[in-house]
Formats: structure tokens, C-alpha cells, sequence
């Protein structure tokens, strides 16, 4: 096949500039932070604040993680039929538009949640993961139908990229109203709900305009048959055996579900770890979520020229040594350790780039020549969505257990090198194709 026009691909690219800004002050940033505030006791000594929901005392920081830890167990069940329908009916386009629209406005709803209404603040989250993790699956299958295997690496990095840069420019502007609050005349929390507002305006906006640009899909199967859902079920049968008669991306799967288990945890919690484990301040740790964001952009490029030199499983496997490495470090960080903090966040945002863009072209790569990509990356998905639902619960269940966020890390070490063996094993098929 041939790549797709320039202007396909910056399309394409557009919609991770659009989307990622929730990734950053949703998820990474300021919203976790007003989150513990909000639900804290206002006393930073405090190690971990509890607040009641539905009856029961949580842990402030693992109500959150299983909050969100909810959210990726509803996009799981429900991503690969959708995603089949859309291989199906060839609307993949309208998939991702209301996942969209129900994300961004989730977002600005949370321009309303504060102390008063917890439950409200919950589902809103909720909501805005769904829709931002829901709309991915949709995204990613666009990537091996805009471009020739051999430029797949480069414009996955592109849209990482486009996604570091735009996401970057959005929580500088947050950065602003929340750390020059008085000179603008609002308080902290007014500054936090209104970055919430500004995330769902964004990401409706650019999310809008790259949708005008990207190409209808091809439908998969007789688009006159009236039941969609028994079609749907179909065509996602017809997908998983393929997919059983591929070894090596079957063994991918398994390694990425662990590797990325690791990784998307680290994202979700970095920011609580930091405050509530270590005693960042907000402002230190915002400051190093964005070093993590610039420095992840040349990550994804440099990551996806190695992966040109030396493959794309060694690639992946130099990077998850790296990651079970930052775990140790991470475990052993001062209290206060602002600058420990800012170097961890540097070496994090360079291989975080570069893991997550290698992992997706590399599956691109793997799957064959098809018009069920959505359903392909719908396995990929929910590969991925469980893996967070376990990791995030992890997470949350052993700093209930033990009172500390810092064994739960050590829980992630673990995570990554059982994705290691499992990249061997994944490289050790890989070979036996090329030599039969």
C-alpha cells in the first residue's frame, strides 16, 4: 500500500494535538491534585486522607484509582463489539466523534465538581476516561489504513508528538490561572475547574477539525443487513481466530498486556505518588509533568530510529529495562526530593514517548492485510484497558493494605519483567517466521 497524502496524516496527528490535553491536566496533572485537595484533610503531614463514598471510608488516592479502574473495565466490555459494528458498517468516523463529544463535554462538566458534590465529581471522571479511551481504539485503527508498513514507526511517533506539543501548550495556560491565581483575581480551585473547562473546549475544537480531514472507511461486510449487533458478534469471532493463527502477534498481546500494565499506571498515579507519598508540592509537580511531556517528543522519535536499527521488539525490550530500572529508583526517592523528582520525570518522559508509539506501530506492523483494522485494535485495546484496570487496582488495594503508595511501585517492577520474558518470547517466534 501506499502512505496517504500529507494531509491525511497531519489529520490523523491532529486528533492526538486535540485529545492529550486530557491525558496531561486530566489525568496527569491538575485534576489529580485538585482531586486530593479537595478530598483531603488540608494537612500535608497526613500520609493518606480517607473520605466516605456510597456508605464506606476510602483512601482518598485509591477511591480515585478505582474510579478510574471502573471506567476501563466498562470500555473493555463494550470497545470490541463497537469497534466490529464500525469494521462492519465502515463508520468508525462516527465511533470516534461521539466518544469525542462525550469526553470533552464530561471534561467541562467538571468545571462544577468540588467538595460538596463527590459522586457528581466520580462520574464525570468516569465519563470524560471513557470517552478519551474509548475514541483511541477508533484513532489507532485509522494508522495502518493511512500508512505503508514501512512508514508506520515515524507516524505513529508524529502523532505522540503532535500530542506531547499541543497538550504542552494547553496546561502552560493552565499552569498560569493555577499558579497566578490572585493576579488574575480567582482562587486555586476556580483556576483548576476553569483548566477543566478549557480541556473540553480543546479538545472538541481540534478533535473537530481533524475529523473534516480524515477518510471514510471502507465497510467490511454487506452494510444492508439490519442486525447489527449479531453482524457485530460475527465479524469479532472472524477477527479473534485470525488472530489465534498468528503467533507472534498473539505473543506481542501477552507481552504488551504486561509491559503496558506498568506503564499506564505510572501515568495514572505519578502525580498522587508524588504529593501524597512524597510531598510535592502541586506547582514541582506540574513543572515535572511537563519536563515528562517535552522530553517525550524527542523520546518517541529517537526510540523509533532505533527501532529501524536494531527491530522493534529489541527496541521494545531496551525500553522495558529501562522502565523496570526507573521502578527501583522511584522506590528509593527522598521525601521532598524535588530534584530527584525532576531528573526521575526527565528519563521517564524520554522512554514513555517512545514505548507507547513503538507499541503501537509495532502491532500495526504484526496484524495482517485487512479491512477489520478497528476490530484488530480492539483486541489491542482491551489488551491494553484491562492491564490498567489491574495495574490501577493494584495500585490502589496495596497502598490500602500497606499504608504506602511506595510498595505499590515495586508491584509494577514486577509487571515489567514479566513483559520482558514475555518480549523473548515474543522475539524467539518472531525468528522461527523468518527461518521457516
Amino acid at each position: 500500500m501506499q502512505t496517504a497524502s500529507k494531509k491525511i496524516v497531519n489529520a490523523w496527528a491532529m486528533y492526538d494535538w486535540a485529545n492529550s490535553v486530557y491525558n496531561l491536566v486530566i489525568t496527569s496533572t491538575i485534576f489529580p491534585a485538585y482531586f486530593e485537595a479537595i478530598t483531603g484533610d488540608g494537612n500535608d503531614a497526613t500520609t493518606n486522607d480517607t473520605v466516605m463514598f456510597l456508605g464506606r471510608e476510602f483512601v482518598n488516592t485509591s477511591l480515585y484509582n478505582y474510579a478510574l479502574a471502573f471506567a476501563f473495565v466498562i470500555v473493555a466490555l463494550m470497545s470490541p463489539l463497537l469497534s466490529s459494528i464500525a469494521d462492519f458498517r465502515g463508520n468508525k468516523k462516527s465511533f470516534l466523534r461521539f466518544f469525542m463529544t462525550m469526553g470533552s463535554i464530561a471534561c467541562s462538566s467538571l468545571y462544577f465538581f468540588n467538595a460538596s458534590n463527590l459522586g457528581f465529581g466520580l462520574i464525570c471522571m468516569v465519563i470524560a476516561c471513557i470517552g478519551f479511551w474509548s475514541s483511541l481504539v477508533f484513532y489507532n485503527s485509522f494508522l495502518p489504513e493511512i500508512a505503508a508498513p514501512e512508514d508506520r514507526d515515524r507516524i505513529s511517533a508524529k502523532g505522540f508528538s503532535y500530542g506531547y506539543i499541543g497538550s504542552v501548550i494547553l496546561q502552560v495556560v493552565c499552569f498560569v490561572f493555577v499558579m497566578k491565581n490572585v493576579m488574575f483575581g480567582i482562587t486555586k480551585d476556580f483556576a483548576s475547574q476553569l483548566s477543566f473547562l478549557l480541556v473540553g473546549i480543546w479538545w472538541f475544537g481540534f478533535a473537530s477539525f481533524s475529523l473534516s480531514r480524515l477518510p471514510n472507511a471502507e465497510p467490511a461486510g454487506d452494510v444492508s443487513k439490519k442486525n447489527v449487533l449479531t453482524s457485530g458478534y460475527k465479524e469479532l469471532k472472524k477477527v479473534l481466530t485470525q488472530l489465534k493463527q498468528i503467533p507472534v502477534l498473539k505473543r506481542f498481546l501477552i507481552s504488551f498486556f504486561f509491559f503496558n500494565m506498568g506503564v499506564q499506571t505510572v501515568m495514572l498515579s505519578a502525580t498522587l505518588y508524588g504529593k501524597g507519598e512524597l510531598g510535592i508540592p502541586v506547582e514541582n509537580l506540574i513543572i515535572a509533568i511537563l519536563i515528562i511531556q517535552i522530553i517525550a517528543i524527542p523520546g518517541a522519535y529517537a526510540i523509533s530510529k532505533l527501532s529501524a536499527v536494531i527491530g522493534n521488539i529489541k527496541a521494545l525490550m531496551a525500553c522495558v529495562c529501562l522502565w523496570i530500572l526507573l521502578c527501583i529508583a522511584a522506590y528509593f526517592l527522598p521525601k521532598g526530593g524535588i530534584t530527584e523528582f525532576y531528573i526521575l520525570a526527565a528519563v521517564v518522559g524520554f522512554v514513555m514517548g517512545g514505548i507507547q508509539s513503538l507499541s503501537r506501530s509495532t502491532y500495526a506492523k504484526l496484524m495482517p492485510v485487512t479491512k477489520d483494522t478497528t476490530s484488530f485494535f480492539s483486541f489491542f485495546d482491551v489488551t491494553e484497558k484491562i492491564a490498567i484496570v489491574i495495574g490501577m487496582f493494584s495500585f490502589g488495594f496495596i497502598t490500602e493494605l500497606t499504608g504506602s503508595q511506595r510498595a505499590s511501585v515495586l508491584a509494577l517492577m514486577s509487571f515489567f519483567i514479566i513483559g520482558l520474558l514475555f518480549l523473548f518470547y515474543t522475539l524467539a517466534a518472531q525468528k522461527k517466521n523468518q527461518l521457516a
